[in-house]
């Protein structure tokens, strides 16, 4: 865990409401695995805000990047960062994905921003095994493919794709989909990952979640974060324990 200053290269908009940063962060570039998180804080003066947990969402040499929505003053404040602006961060956080096991596909399910660890995730597979992308969003300004490989899209209203939820995009192909060289990787909203812990459940298939959760401190001082776990009578907490488990590891 390393507290950083990275400095901002630069900062695309994907969608209306969708960012992507890019920062220099040599040491925590260095590090990172997919699906650890960075905590940010979004200001020198963001007092009482608390810093804001992100996954990161790509690697490229000794930079890092960061896909976000803006959904209120932290975030409002990181899309108006400039070039060569400095953000202070503290990472990398929590564990990643366990992909260093023998399996011959990758079937990443992502729900809205729960795309964001997967570019990363892409990059290291995609030289070893195959990968298929599913995505969901409640429309098509909410769907991004950023990264991904072999992509199919679902929309709550039918503007762009499938028209249903990323779930029902996997029911109804799951035959193709599934096979028993098959890892499921998601990350989404709580809802989501509870329904494809039963889809995993009742298929058979080995499925990792990258869970979502507000944290406060990132590292399991503050307790802030807690999920039951399903094998023992105790809570582990998603930035230190998680963010991923594994789908048979938690009650949600």
């Amino acid at each position: 865990m390393i507290n950083e200053k990275i400095i901002v290269q630069s900062l695309e908009k994907l969608q209306p409401n969708i960012y992507l940063m890019k920062a220099k962060a040599p040491v925590i570039a260095s590090q990172v695995k997919p699906s650890q998180f960075c905590n940010i804080k979004v200001s020198d003066n963001d007092f009482p805000l608390l810093r804001r947990p992100f996954s990161v969402c790509d690697v490229q040499g000794d930079s890092i990047f960061f896909m976000f929505d803006v959904h209120g003053e932290g975030t409002r404040i990181l899309s108006e960062k400039m070039i060569g602006d400095e953000i202070e961060v503290l990472g990398p956080l929590g564990n990643g994905f366990n992909y260093n096991k023998k399996f011959n596909k990758a079937l990443i399910i992502a729900g809205g921003l729960g795309v964001a660890p997967f570019p990363f995730l892409t990059k290291v597979l995609i030289d070893k095994v195959e990968i298929v992308s599913l995505i969901g969003g409640r429309n098509k300004n909410y769907v991004v493919k950023y990264g991904l490989k072999n992509v199919s899209v679902a929309t709550d209203d039918g503007s762009e794709g499938y028209k249903g939820t990323v779930l029902d995009l996997l029911e109804a192909n799951k035959e193709s989909l599934i096979d028993d060289g098959t890892i499921i990787f998601s990350c989404g909203p709580t809802p989501m990952l509870k329904a494809l812990q039963k889809f995993a459940e009742q298929n058979n298939v080995e499925c990792q979640l990258s869970t979502e959760c507000a944290m406060a401190c990132g590292f399991g001082i503050c307790q802030g974060c807690p999920v039951h776990s399903s094998t023992e009578d105790k809570y582990l907490l998603v930035c230190k324990d998680g963010p991923v488990f594994d789908s048979k590891e938690i009650v949600l």
